[in-house]
């Protein structure tokens, strides 16, 4: 493979290592030095993750949790250009800023069904494995690029608001992350099982709409308490939807995964521990209340979760 995902992953790894050596040159920032080596454990993650041990992993991983618990990421001043600056050029783009954010979906679209099976040299294009990843991560470079042409920025400018942005995200830029192994942990423990044993013992799963409502709900609530349906989907899919729904019921398992994350979606517009979604926002809207967000989603989310039930009860034979 040419452009194969481990090449991405170390690309990140050494964009997030940049960040660190920017962050650790700021005087403005308070915490600089915790700051800096928060993002430098998490490049490390990234650059040699495959040849770390497992328990290395976890202990960066809980080192990093330690360093944004006790405060010690904190934003500081990235090198901006000059407002009058910013404000000339947008008015000189005016809707062609939009231009490099676009180019990352067409251009993913495009490797991922178009050049899937372009072979060079005896080489596939990309990473067959993960074709649509590998293609989102030559889009973003692309992007980058486009960018920094339109704007007649270097790319030392467009590392500097990588850095602006990481800074106003802060560690929650991490949660998706670190939520996706919660479920692995979860899943390892058994909390499928005890799901399943919970759910079948003290409620009457032989009527198919409770036994959906159950699954449909429990994807909710579950990605409520751990904010991400990554995490939540292996507790419930083992709990219910296979043993219950694909098993007795006969469901096909298509339909179940689908409908289950589209239900585990809506319990992400519910929790403040989805903060990249729900959080992150308010901050950088500079919102009075910081569950404004979650506010204005919730009464969206409730009949979204009882439309996927419905869909659910009804597609789930097809």
């Amino acid at each position: 493979m040419i452009f194969k995902l481990d090449y991405f992953y170390l690309l990140l790894g050494a964009v997030l290592g940049l960040i660190a050596l920017l962050t650790l040159a700021d005087r403005s920032n308070p915490r600089r030095y915790s700051t800096a080596l928060f993002w430098a454990l998490y490049a490390i993650i990234y650059l040699a993750g495959a040849a770390l041990p497992d328990a290395t992993a976890g202990a960066i991983m809980i080192a990093m949790a330690l360093l944004a618990g006790f405060g010690g990421v904190r934003m500081g001043a990235p090198k901006n250009l000059p407002e009058a600056e910013r404000r000339s050029s947008a008015q000189r783009l005016g809707n062609k800023l939009f231009v490099p954010a676009l180019v990352i979906p067409a251009v993913t679209m495009a490797c991922a069904t178009l050049l899937k099976d372009v072979q060079l040299g005896g080489l596939f294009l990309f990473d067959q494995k993960h074709i649509t990843l590998a293609a989102l991560g030559c889009a973003s470079v692309i992007a980058v690029a486009v960018a920094c042409v339109m704007l007649r920025a270097s790319p030392l400018q467009a590392a500097r608001e990588q850095r602006r942005l990481v800074d106003a995200m802060g560690w929650a830029i991490v949660l998706p992350h670190m939520l996706a192994v919660l479920g692995l942990l979860f899943t390892e423990a058994g909390v499928g099982k005890a799901v399943a044993h919970v759910s079948t013992s003290y409620i009457n799963m032989d009527w198919k709409l409770v036994a959906v409502a159950v699954y449909c709900g429990g994807m909710a609530l579950f990605t409520i308490v751990m904010g991400n349906g990554f995490a939540a989907f292996p507790v419930m899919a083992g709990g219910v939807g296979v043993p219950v729904l694909v098993n007795v019921y006969g469901a096909n398992p298509a339909v179940m995964a689908a409908i289950g994350m589209f239900s585990g979606y809506c319990g992400t517009l519910m929790t403040p521990m989805a903060a990249n979604f729900n959080i992150v926002p308010a901050a950088l809207l500079d919102l009075h209340d910081k569950h404004a967000v979650i506010k204005a989603q919730i009464p969206t989310a409730l009949p979204l979760l009882g439309a996927n039930m419905l869909l659910l009860y009804f597609l789930m034979d097809f």
